[in-house]
């Protein structure tokens, strides 16, 4: 694996994106992540987010791959950096 991972999913209880964190739970702060720079990592990652499927705890589990710029996370693609971020214009009321 050359490109760092993350894992995210859907919250089951209101589909909002999460992100698996350093303290093992669903955060919906990207920047809490736990980053995988290897094989090892990323398949750790898969299987924990295989294991909170079977549980119910979240629904479409994924590995982003993400860079690290300036201490923060940054997935590659536009779609994961839109879940990430929050949507791409402003809402006009």
């Amino acid at each position: 694996m050359s490109t760092a991972q993350v894992l995210t999913a859907n919250r089951l209880t209101d589909g909002i994106a999460v992100w698996y964190d350093r303290d093992g739970k669903w955060n919906e702060w990207i920047g809490r992540s736990v980053v995988a720079s290897s094989k090892e990592e990323a398949e750790r990652l898969e299987a924990i987010g295989k294991q909170a499927f079977a549980k119910n705890e979240v629904l479409d589990v994924n590995l982003v791959e993400v860079e690290e710029l300036e201490g923060q996370i940054r997935p590659l693609r536009l779609r994961e950096r839109i879940r990430a971020e929050g949507p791409t214009i402003e809402y006009m009321i």
